[in-house]
């Protein structure tokens, strides 16, 4: 059965991906490649694992074109934080990073708080605030 989970990307340069990501507060799993072909981003308490792959690699791993980031995405990935303010933050990182913020921090269905960016690969990413409370009593 299923033991974990990663989620694989392609980057055009994996050192300023792995830099990117670590203006943002993400660390990295060195287990799985720390070089200039792959790096492994780990997300939340359960370190979720997205493997940042250089773009020739990933074709090779794929035996496909890569999605072009600039006319379309296949995916957005989201995660959650624990505070409005570290939504708020992590918008701010990521435009620092050099990443674009496409959703400005704001209320979403009045239990969320959140904001979305992508990286330097044009990827997308969503920084979530959940107030359970408040979603129960929807």
């Amino acid at each position: 059965m299923t033991k974990e989970l990663w989620l694989n990307l392609p980057v055009k340069n994996v050192k300023a991906s792995k830099t990117f990501f670590t203006n943002l507060g993400f660390s990295f799993n060195p287990r799985f490649g720390d070089s200039d072909e792959n790096v492994c981003l780990m997300i939340g308490e359960k370190n979720i694992a997205v493997m940042l792959f250089a773009e020739q690699m990933f074709k090779h791993i794929i035996r496909n074109e890569i999605a072009d980031t600039k006319s379309g995405n296949e995916m957005i990935i989201s995660f959650d934080v624990s505070s409005k303010e570290e939504v708020d933050e992590i918008a701010k990182k990521a435009e620092e990073a050099g990443g674009t913020v496409f959703g400005k921090p704001s209320e979403i269905q009045g239990w969320m708080y959140g904001c979305g960016f992508t990286d330097l690969d044009g990827h997308r990413w969503n920084a979530l605030y959940m107030d359970m409370n408040k979603m129960q009593n929807k």
